[in-house]
């Protein structure tokens, strides 16, 4: 399941306020701003910054 494009261009980092991008395989969004990645669940962004992952850990284990 992906993520519905209109809610794709509404959404920001909630620590940089800037744009997300949707990873590749539809299941992440990323903030090159703040180096975050946020989960997507079941269609959901998991936009928690206590949830989100370290850009440079979630490249390394995308590899």
């Amino acid at each position: 399941m992906t993520i519905d494009k209109e809610l794709l261009e509404i959404l920001a980092c909630p620590v940089s306020k800037k744009p997300l991008e949707l990873s590749a395989d539809g299941n992440f969004l990323v903030c090159k701003e703040s180096k975050l990645v946020y989960k997507i669940q079941d269609g959901i962004p998991i936009m928690l910054v206590d949830e989100a992952i370290p850009l440079d850990e979630w490249e390394k284990s995308q590899a």
